[in-house]
């Protein structure tokens, strides 16, 4: 999975700032860009543990 976001986030990124860079911009691509690359963070993310996790085991 981490193989399929990893490009598809690059290619979004890449996307949205050529987007940025152009006379007349549109905005609907430029969003769908940036979710596309907070959606593929997300799921990166939800795979590291907090820092915190043990604390919070302790605690309980």
């Amino acid at each position: 999975m981490k193989k399929f976001l990893l490009p598809i986030m690059i290619i979004a990124i890449i996307i949205a700032f050529y987007e940025q860079s152009l006379e007349k911009k549109n905005v609907y691509i430029q969003v769908f860009s940036i979710v596309v690359f907070m959606i593929g963070m997300m799921k990166l993310s939800a795979k590291v543990p907090s820092k915190n996790q043990e604390k919070e085991e302790d605690d309980v």
